[in-house]
């Protein structure tokens, strides 16, 4: 799974691109080296923050929880990137596309 539960929330791990027709969440996807990813488009362009903010925005509103809750932790201009949701872990998780 492209997650890992802790106690403050979920660290998720993201494949992101940007500038795409739509903005969706396009499920689990597994990496050449085995792990595994949720795929994430957006139409936003990666320029001064915009694709990363579309990211957050559209994870925020999948999983029901505020903009503020979501920090992007690594891959800040990477297709690569790692975000923490903070919250109830296991509720986090039934919201996330399987």
């Amino acid at each position: 799974m492209p997650y890992t539960a802790g106690p403050d929330g979920l660290k998720l791990r993201l494949r992101v691109t940007p500038n795409a027709g739509r903005t969706l969440i396009e499920g689990v996807e597994a990496l050449a080296d085995g792990s595994a990813v949720l795929r994430v488009r957006v139409a936003a362009v990666p320029d001064k923050g915009k694709a990363n903010a579309a990211v957050i925005a559209l994870l925020s509103k999948t999983v029901g929880v505020p903009k503020s809750a979501i920090t992007l932790v690594a891959g800040e201009t990477a297709r690569l990137k790692t975000v923490v949701i903070a919250g109830d872990a296991p509720s986090l998780i039934a919201r996330l596309p399987q």
